[in-house]
């Protein structure tokens, strides 16, 4: 399930205020037609609100009758609306009765004084207060129905029994209070009802009802054949999904990282990874471990052909890496791990062939690389082991650190170099006569950077 940031002005990725987008879904033909939005619940929770505000301000705008399901959490607008289109009604929704207007922080709590017909917004995190516009006729519902009791948060009485033997419980109401079309109610909606009423007037039951249960005559009765069935099933086994993917956020990182970890093992077992980049960088972003998934790709996706796995995963190391140093260092952080833990053996003296694979696709900064060179790390491996590291990374570091000051030089037109930098911003070339480097034995690198590693002498360096 896609989340996007509260308040939509806000395109930091790292912004911690996140809910789910909304997923419409419209049943019916005809005068029947609605749209059920799916996963209302979980929307306003993200936002500390009733999910019946965010639904009744969706009628506001768009001139419709809403419903309230509240047994099975469903939550509908009448007639054929568009997902995106409630999203952008959403948005608007937040910027008038959740941001704060101060701090613009959505961690804001209002209180409706039914006596002075006013609703106030308390923001938790700066200490502002301020007044909700009462110009919008979702303000009439909010009075009605304070945030501290609205009816989805009630459950009924066993013993309660509606008044004068039962209400017609109204299919509809417009933000004006006008009534629409009536049908009867079910005993536990009336008492649903009632409660809410009692508790928002002080006891009186004056309040016009707003809970009713999804009943339309053109249905003729539940449909109850095996396609309505599945149908239905679905809807829960969707919205068990919802339910389950926002709990997965309100897990620790450690945790949502082990997510991730599952989720990329198991596009590797069913040999779906290749050409799902983009899906993977969904979930990584999703749970929130875009930067550290690195750690993640590194451990199940390389290996002692990490040379090879380098150029054959590049696209998706780039999804992650490009222009995110953090993702980069991480990424050195799982190669350490890699080299020093797994196969220390075979690619410890391949570590400057491994970094320049690296740099040369684009993965690794030449910044990132010379920032990790000035300190030994125990993070990822023990300090003797990443000292070993360093030094045999030592010559391909100070390759960059010359390539980067020969760089700034304007005066000079040619440079020598030891490793290739083919395809990236600023290549130098080697002169005809003068040698590769001595770092790379039996001339086997070329200015192009095309190398035999079978023939290369790594323990030289």
């Amino acid at each position: 399930m896609a989340m996007v940031n509260v308040n939509s002005e806000v395109t930091d990725q790292f912004y911690r205020y996140k809910m789910p987008k909304i997923i419409a879904k419209v049943e019916g033909k005809g005068n029947g037609i609605k749209t059920v939005i799916v996963n209302m619940v979980d929307v306003a929770k993200a936002l500390s609100r009733p999910p019946t505000y965010p639904t009744k301000y969706f009628g506001c705008e768009l001139g419709a009758q809403t419903q309230f399901d509240l047994k099975n959490d469903r939550f509908i607008v009448n007639g054929s609306h568009d997902a995106n289109k409630l999203q952008g009604l959403l948005d608007n929704f937040i910027k008038r009765f959740v941001l704060c207007d101060e701090c613009s922080n959505p961690e804001t709590i209002l209180s409706a004084s039914q006596k002075n017909q006013t609703i106030k917004a308390r923001c938790i995190a700066c200490g502002h207060q301020s007044m909700v516009d009462m110009r919008h006729k979702l303000t009439t519902f909010i009075l009605k129905n304070p945030p501290d009791v609205d009816p989805a948060t009630i459950t009924p009485s066993k013993g309660s029994k509606s008044k004068k033997g039962g209400r017609k419980g109204k299919k509809g109401e417009d933000c004006n209070g006008d009534d629409g079309d009536n049908d009867r109610a079910s005993p536990e909606v009336n008492t649903q009802e009632q409660m809410a009423n009692q508790r928002a007037s002080g006891g009186v039951i004056d309040a016009p009802p707003e809970i009713v249960v999804d009943l339309d005559d053109d249905w003729g009765g539940e449909d109850v054949s095996d396609e309505a069935v599945a149908k239905r099933m679905q809807e829960l086994t969707d919205a068990a999904k919802t339910m389950a993917m926002s709990e997965e956020l309100e897990k620790t990182e450690n945790e949502r990282m082990n997510f991730f970890y599952s989720f990329v093992k198991e596009k590797i077992k069913s040999k779906s990874l290749a050409g799902a980049d983009q899906e993977v960088l969904v979930e990584a972003e999703r749970l929130e471990v875009k930067d550290k998934a690195a750690l993640v790709l590194v451990e199940l996706l390389m290996d002692q052909k990490v040379l090879t796995q380098i150029k054959q995963h590049r696209k998706l190391l780039l999804r992650f890496c490009h222009n995110n140093q953090k993702a980069q260092k991480y990424l050195l952080g799982g190669m350490e791990q890699l080299i020093g833990n797994e196969f220390k053996a075979s690619l410890l003296p391949k570590v400057p062939h491994i970094f320049k694979e690296l740099y040369d696709n684009d993965i690794l900064e030449e910044e990132v690389l010379i920032d990790w060179n000035k300190k030994v790390s125990k993070k990822y491996v023990s300090k003797a082991v990443a000292q070993e590291i360093h030094d045999k990374a030592t010559p391909f570091i100070k390759w960059l650190q010359e390539a980067e000051e020969e760089e700034s030089d304007d005066d000079d037109d040619e440079v020598e170099v030891a490793f290739s930098t083919t395809g990236k911003v600023g290549a130098q070339t080697v002169t005809p006569e003068k040698t590769a480097s001595p770092a790379l034995n039996n001339g086997t690198a070329t200015a192009n950077g095309d190398e035999d590693e079978d023939d290369i002498d790594i323990d030289a360096i």
